[in-house]
């Protein structure tokens, strides 16, 4: 996929943006109105204004940006947002204020990254046995 077909569906939308040549993840910016304050534990939906069109095959996932992650506690509610290749809505961000402290957030602030994604969807096919492996049903830890 060489390019990304973005819409504003708000005209003060920012476009995601990579902010070195080496970036693989593209900020989003909020669009906002006004200040838009999430308590303690709690979760408010932010729009970027922004709508995109993913080509057949790929997905955009919405990861924290880590500087929010790690220093603030304000991360995606559901840990990975799945953008599919055939939404064309709004990319909407639950953030989830893991702090104790409220944080506020203005119009223009970088809230999340999107990660562009080449995806396979193979056809699931049922099997009685699985093939056996080294590890076979070793879990959590089995590896060392």
């Amino acid at each position: 996929m060489k390019k990304l077909t973005v819409m504003k569906v708000n005209q003060k939308a920012i476009i995601p943006a990579r902010q070195t040549a080496g970036s693989v993840g593209y900020d989003i910016a909020a669009c906002l109105d006004g200040e838009v304050t999430i308590a303690p534990d709690e979760t408010k939906k932010i729009g970027s204004g922004v709508a995109i069109a993913l080509e057949e095959g790929y997905a955009a996932f919405i990861y924290a940006r880590s500087g929010l992650g790690i220093n603030k506690n304000i991360v995606p509610a559901n840990c990975v947002g799945v953008i599919d290749s055939d939404y064309r809505g709004e990319i909407i961000v639950g953030l989830r204020n893991f702090s104790k402290e409220p944080f506020k957030i203005n119009h223009g602030d970088r809230i999340a990254q999107m990660v562009i994604t080449k995806c396979e969807t193979p056809e699931i096919t049922l099997c009685g046995v699985l093939d056996e492996t080294k590890r076979s049903t070793g879990g959590f830890g089995s590896t060392g």
